[in-house]
């Protein structure tokens, strides 16, 4: 079943950490099997939304979606970021 990984950044404290974050992360998630489907800031909130950056990646599955994110690849990207950002980051399946 597919999955969603999502990613909700509650504050960025450094812009050059959160770039070389980006620029490793992508390409790991892509090799991982996700696709990215959404990223980037709100058009609206509603309800309690808040203006925050938001990334939805689509996996074949919550367990392609944990390896991904367990990957050495991925783990190098978490080290460069290394604190440029305080996230939400969620695996959630998808619905059939």
């Amino acid at each position: 079943m597919t999955a969603y990984w999502i990613s909700v950044y509650q504050e960025i404290t450094d812009e050059a950490k959160l770039a070389a974050y980006a620029e490793l992360a992508g390409p790991a998630i892509r090799e991982a099997g996700g696709r990215f489907i959404a990223r980037g800031m709100p058009e609206e909130v509603y309800e309690a939304g808040r203006m925050t950056r938001t990334v939805l990646v689509e996996f074949p599955s919550v367990e392609v979606a944990r390896e991904a994110h367990d990957s050495p690849a991925y783990q190098e990207a978490l080290a460069a970021l290394d604190g440029g950002a305080v996230r939400d980051l969620r695996i959630v399946p998808g619905v059939e």
